[in-house]
């Protein structure tokens, strides 16, 4: 019989919560973004002192290595400032929080931990 009564969708209030939530994470993640850019573009000036060949090969190898690092970071983080965008617009159209799979309404705490999240916990791990 509770189950017949059970919560479908957030609260504005609710909502609003979510979204400040969300916010915090994406102008973090925004932050980050922009300094890894920061660093990268600084990264392409060499300077003018002159170095040793040998000891000048050696740092450009690990300044690429370092490149690369950087450049697959910010792609993550880009990725996950996409999802967080899109869970702020899933709160604007009213489906945020109802799991894709099973539609049910996901748990507020996983929610807070994993604000862009789509399914419930058992909805993930039905999908592994």
């Amino acid at each position: 019989m509770a189950d017949q009564f059970a919560k479908t969708t957030y609260n504005s209030e609710e909502l609003a919560e979510f979204d400040a939530v969300l916010v915090q994470k994406l102008t973090a993640t925004t932050d980050e973004i922009n300094f890894i850019k920061k660093i990268l573009s600084r990264s392409d000036d060499n300077g003018t002192d002159s170095t040793a060949s040998g000891v000048r090969t050696l740092e450009d190898g690990a300044d690429m290595r370092q490149k690369e690092q950087l450049s697959q970071s910010a792609a993550r983080l880009q990725k996950f400032a996409s999802q967080l965008e899109a869970a702020r617009i899933r709160i604007k159209n009213g489906t945020y929080g109802v799991c894709k799979d099973t539609g049910e309404l996901i748990p507020k705490e996983r929610l807070m931990a994993v604000p862009h999240t789509q399914q419930t916990v058992e909805a993930k791990l039905k999908q592994n």
